[in-house]
């Protein structure tokens, strides 16, 4: 038996998201119908972004052709991301796939994803594009360099030790994709999916395709912007599970930002002549609400454990607790006749770390992800 024989009868769903893909759809389309044999059945789903050339005509006309394709339009474009929330959604197989609606991958190459899935070994399976030995077209050095960068970044979050995160082909178990919210609408889908299959401990495979890359006049999309939002998904997907020393390290930035404000506004009531009394708290408060907002948008995930008001009142309490430390180490440090400047950075270091086990232990916990899903024995 040659690897990529399907062993056992299967249903594989296969989504393409599509957006002015009209010179190369029908094409890919066709390919990914090649795939299909006794023992896989395909259910193909293509979801046109709003194109605004014939690639829904050309879609309409393929699901008019063969019984197995449906096609979903959405009204306005929204980005891959969504199209690919729309297929998940809609598919029926035991296994989903995405394929792009170009010509960049070989959809043959779907068949040996799907065997360590269909033998029981894995819940999800990526392709790598840097494991192969296979054609794999040269271009673009600097993309290849920002690739490998975010992969290893995510690597770090994950725990993981992928070679592609940030790959086209990506073949899991119905029940997984469709378990998952799927937030990001263009190509945070990567980094995102990626986060969310790692914090679920699934069995995660990775295994080497060929790669037929395309060029930006032939119609490649992601750019520059899709990798800084990616950078940004890594952050807003795995910091709230990220290890203890690396939430630190998100959290000095977040604490730093606060203790900026709180050293700027003290600053300016105490050589106004008010009262430290009342500077000192009113410049932690602040700080305390830029720290909220910053904790929740950037590394813990809002209502973790608490519900809204809970969750705000605990905080609420924290922060006391940390004002009145702030206040007394501000005051003892003064009564020892250091500047002022100098009194309130020291004590808001010391309480930069309170705040920190705060927010982590007390405001946000979480539980950990747990462990790795064991291999079938």
């Amino acid at each position: 038996m040659k690897y990529t024989d399907i062993p056992l009868k299967t249903k594989l769903s296969v989504v393409v998201p599509c957006y002015n893909e009209e010179q190369t759809l029908e094409k890919s389309v066709e390919r990914v119908r090649k795939i299909a044999d006794d023992n896989l059945k395909l259910e193909i789903i293509i979801v046109d972004d709003q194109s605004k050339d014939n690639s829904y005509t050309i879609a309409k006309s393929l699901e008019t052709k063969y019984s197995n394709i449906i096609t979903y339009k959405h009204e306005k474009n929204q980005g891959k991301g969504a199209a690919l929330r729309t297929g998940f959604q809609h598919a029926t197989g035991e296994f989903v796939a995405v394929h792009d609606a170009d010509l960049e991958y070989d959809p043959m190459e779907l068949r040996k994803l799907l065997i360590p899935m269909i033998n029981g070994d894995a819940d999800v399976v990526l392709g790598s594009r840097f494991l192969s030995d296979g054609a794999h077209r040269v271009l673009y050095y600097w993309h290849s360099i920002g690739n490998r960068f975010l992969t290893t970044l995510s690597n770090m979050f994950t725990d993981l030790n992928l070679t592609d995160m940030e790959t086209c082909y990506k073949v899991f178990k119905r029940e997984v994709i469709q378990k998952i919210r799927i937030e990001e609408n263009r190509f945070g889908f990567e980094p995102e999916i990626v986060a969310k299959i790692a914090q679920m401990r699934l069995r995660i495979y990775e295994m080497g395709i060929s790669y037929f890359g395309r060029t930006y006049e032939e119609g490649k999309k992601i750019g520059a912007r899709d990798g800084f939002r990616a950078l940004y998904c890594i952050f807003r997907y795995n910091a709230n599970k990220a290890p203890l020393p690396i939430q630190f390290l998100f959290y000095l930035f977040i604490g730093g930002t606060a203790a900026i404000i709180n050293l700027m506004i003290f600053l300016g009531l105490f050589t106004s002549n008010i009262l430290v009394e009342a500077s000192a708290p009113i410049a932690f408060i602040v700080a305390a609400g830029v720290n909220y907002y910053l904790s929740i948008k950037l590394l813990f995930r809002h209502k973790a454990k608490w519900n809204a008001p809970m969750e705000i009142l605990i905080y609420g309490l924290v922060v006391i607790f940390a004002a009145l430390a702030d206040l007394f180490l501000t005051k003892l440090f003064l009564g020892l006749n250091l500047p002022a400047s100098f009194s309130k950075l020291i004590a808001t270091g010391i309480v930069f770390i309170i705040n920190f086990l705060g927010r982590k232990y007390i405001v946000f916990p979480e539980k950990a992800s747990g462990p790795w899903k064991p291999q079938n024995k």
